[in-house]
């Protein structure tokens, strides 16, 4: 798959079967599309297109207040439809420039001057341009006019892409682990970078790494314990090493209870890693963040919570 982040210097697409979206998460729901738009190019011995928008057009017309909760980053939804075989990404800067084209103009100055679409795939709720003036009824024109072939997503299909973004965050935000990945087609991740704590873990036995996002928009689950798998790369080597571990989100009440921490103790393991990124992937939801009564209560029940990852952890 090749990415393309400028629009001046985009290839000339050999009958680009054409499709618009965030596609966040690139999850089941977001795959019937894909298989649409992937038949459609066989049929006309075409490419594949998608074009995404970033920042999240969220954050340059929506609601100032609204805060955005992504089910993946930049480079996670780039590796993502990688994995499924489209041929072109065409990631387009979203600027409040950009959101002030007429409809029009967002057609033949956007869309048909830059990718020539043989096929534009679009659900028929799709809206564009200035004050999401711009529906398909207006896309049925162009197409009538023989600019390009329309074909609309299934309205089957785009909405049960639609329930299931919605359904994911949800379950991520319940602790449902197993229910959000059935959705995803994959266990969900995030990625962290780990930061200086208050080093209580180390004191206890079970020291932590904790860990700032490295997209500060990537939805942070539910508070809660789970089991998760780590991936760390070796800064000096380069050599990937995966590990068992057990994390905490929350406030930590039997400590301060100030402040929302990702926090993960990783099995059998005893390295410096300040500063290093670290994989984390979503196992299962072990229980509910809970105030004990003073450390001794709360180690025991840490190894509770290791017994049960572990376990969950071999499957």
């Amino acid at each position: 798959m090749q990415v393309h982040r400028n629009i001046e210097q985009l290839p000339a697409f050999r009958n680009a079967v054409v499709t618009i979206g965030t596609f966040d998460g690139v999850h089941l729901g977001h795959c019937s599309i894909i298989d649409q738009m992937k038949a459609a190019a066989r049929a006309a011995g075409g490419e594949t297109v998608i074009i995404t928008f970033h920042p999240h057009p969220r954050r340059i017309v929506g609601d100032a207040e609204q805060t955005v909760q992504l089910l993946s980053s930049l480079p996670e939804k780039i590796a993502l439809l990688r994995a499924r075989g489209i041929d072109h990404l065409v990631v387009v800067p979203f600027t409040a420039d950009f959101a002030a084209q007429t409809p029009d103009e967002y057609v033949t100055g956007f869309l048909v001057k830059y990718f020539q679409p043989h096929t534009l795939i679009i659900g028929y709720d799709h809206r564009f341009g200035k004050n999401r003036a711009g529906d398909f009824n207006l896309l049925e024109k162009y197409a009538a006019a023989g600019t390009f072939h329309l074909m609309e997503i299934p309205a089957r299909v785009l909405e049960a892409a639609s329930v299931s973004s919605t359904r994911i965050r949800q379950a991520l935000l319940k602790g449902e682990v197993q229910l959000a990945a059935s959705l995803l087609g994959y266990p969900y991740y995030f990625d962290g970078v780990v930061v200086k704590g208050n080093q209580l873990g180390r004191t206890i036995g079970y020291p932590t790494a904790n860990l700032q996002l490295t997209d500060n928009e990537k939805l942070i689950p539910g508070n809660g314990v789970y089991a998760v798998r780590v991936r760390r790369t070796d800064p000096v080597s380069g050599d990937i090493y995966w590990y068992g571990g057990m994390m905490n989100i929350g406030v930590r009440p039997t400590v301060d209870g100030l402040s929302r921490v990702i926090e993960v103790h990783i099995f059998d393991f005893s390295e410096d890693i300040y500063g290093e990124c670290l994989h984390v992937t979503l196992v299962t939801w072990l229980r509910t963040e809970k105030k004990f009564d003073g450390l001794p209560a709360l180690v025991a029940q840490l190894r509770v919570d290791e017994e049960h990852a572990k376990a969950a952890l071999r499957g």
